[in-house]
């Protein structure tokens, strides 16, 4: 299980991002992949990088298919092999 924080937003568009923040919340909510929003970033579960690399490529186009010229990636990624992670066990490990 590989675990995600991305973040996505175009660059000099205008002060609000929502509408394009919502096009690429539907990519991920139709994806299946367990989520969760966060105020600057959406966690994500995936089984592997290709099912990964899949996801964000889509929430780009969405960005682009928006009207988005100019778009930032941010992208940090667990790949954690030694037993099962999700955001859930990350969670209560640090309680």
């Amino acid at each position: 299980m590989i675990l995600a924080q991305l973040s996505v937003f175009p660059i000099g568009d205008s002060t609000s991002l929502s509408k394009y923040v919502k096009k690429g919340m539907e990519v991920i909510k139709a994806s299946g992949y367990h989520f969760e929003i966060g105020g600057m970033s959406t966690c994500i579960e995936v089984p592997d990088l290709d099912a990964l690399f899949a996801l964000v490529k889509k929430v780009h186009q969405a960005h682009l298919d928006a009207g988005a010229q100019r778009i930032s990636i941010d992208l940090k990624v667990d790949d954690r092999r030694d037993k099962k992670a999700t955001i859930q066990t990350k969670r209560n490990a640090v309680k």
